[in-house]
């Protein structure tokens, strides 16, 4: 596992929480019978928690700078998230392409593109290699930041920022409701759209742009019990059976899941150092963006190679995987972002901002 002293940017309570979040990952893939709606509820909670602080960092340069600097906001956003995602495309044209595990060197090429454009949630252009159909998340969001920005500045300027914010998710919501009426035979469908989960974001930014109000309705002293409801909400969710194909799930899921992931953030904020026995789980949020990519593949790889002990096998080869991709991959690009980010600073022994941010 590795070191959670990385940065003195990060937020541990917020690690803690993708910890928590891909940990649920985790149990789904491996039992699915048990956990049927974990999947749901740890890739809510990630997008909630980036609504939360992408919107922050957007904010802070409008702020700052009087604009959002979009060159600046994408370059970082690649840094980030494009050197993990490359070092699983590297590993998945070996496995599939070069060593054909699963019978599916045919569809190799059509997957990696689809992934490396952030496209494989649009209807049509689903992967046809089914170990990466879980990257729509990433499309998801990389698909939203392209568009959230723009309705915030276009907000700002305009001094009708709670409409606008309002207005999206209204859209959304509207979205949501009219494929679920015409897919209502096959609910599954939509577990990849775009619009299904992103109210979940629009949630979280809206929490970031109004905490000044939160602050005053979750009181410091409430934000304990507060976060407590939380957690036993969230996990009512994710033993619902079958969740993926469970129409109130996909009509109030993101909301709830939403809300509830919010109540939480405000909690672990303003948590200055997690307790001992939480450290694994802060250190699995640390390595949380690298273990959600190779999850799903390594589960489909092991299921093949170990068809009897594949659910315990799975999540150990997953972390082993991840824990590489963060000291070989991540922590020195973030440290790289740092630098051309703040290039008059010091950055000796940095790493990014928290992660997926």
């Amino acid at each position: 596992m590795p070191s959670t002293a990385v940065s003195p940017h990060r937020i541990e309570g917020l690690d803690l929480l993708r910890g928590f979040a891909i940990v649920l990952v985790l149990l789904r893939h491996s039992w699915p019978q048990v956990f049927g709606g974990a999947g749901i509820v740890g890739v809510v909670v990630f997008f909630t928690l980036s609504g939360y602080l992408i919107t922050g960092i957007l904010v802070s340069d409008v702020r700052q700078h009087g604009r959002v600097r979009y060159g600046r906001f994408y370059r970082n956003r690649a840094i980030r998230l494009v050197p993990a995602l490359a070092f699983l495309l590297v590993g998945f044209v070996i496995v599939e392409g070069v060593i054909d595990l699963i019978d599916t060197r045919d569809a190799v090429w059509r997957t990696v593109v689809l992934a490396a454009t952030y496209t494989t949630n649009i209807p049509g252009l689903e992967p046809t290699s089914r170990s990466m159909t879980h990257l729509w998340t990433l499309a998801n969001e990389e698909q939203f930041y392209l568009v959230w920005p723009l309705l915030l500045v276009l907000g700002i300027r305009l001094r009708r920022l709670r409409a606008v914010v309002l207005g999206a998710a209204v859209v959304i919501l509207v979205a949501l409701a009219v494929t679920i009426v015409v897919h209502r035979d096959d609910l599954t469908f939509l577990y990849t759209l775009p619009t299904t989960w992103t109210i979940a974001m629009v949630i979280g930014a809206a929490a970031r742009l109004a905490q000044v109000r939160l602050n005053r309705i979750i009181t410091e002293r409430r934000r304990p019990w507060v976060a407590g409801g939380a957690v036993a909400g969230l996990m009512v969710l994710v033993f619902i059976p079958d969740a993926k194909s469970s129409l109130i799930v996909y009509a109030v899921g993101g909301v709830l899941i939403g809300a509830l992931t919010v109540a939480l953030i405000w909690y672990l904020r303003t948590i200055p150092t997690v307790p001992s026995i939480a450290k694994p789980l802060l250190g699995l949020g640390v390595i949380s963006y690298a273990a959600y990519l190779w999850n799903y593949p390594v589960t489909f790889w092991v299921r093949d190679l170990a068809p009897n002990s594949w659910p315990w096998i799975a999540p150990i080869v997953t972390i082993g995987l991840a824990t590489v991709s963060w000291f070989l991959v991540e922590r020195p690009f973030n440290r790289f972002k740092a630098r051309v980010t703040h290039p008059t600073a010091k950055h000796q022994g940095l790493a990014a901002s928290p992660s997926r941010s």
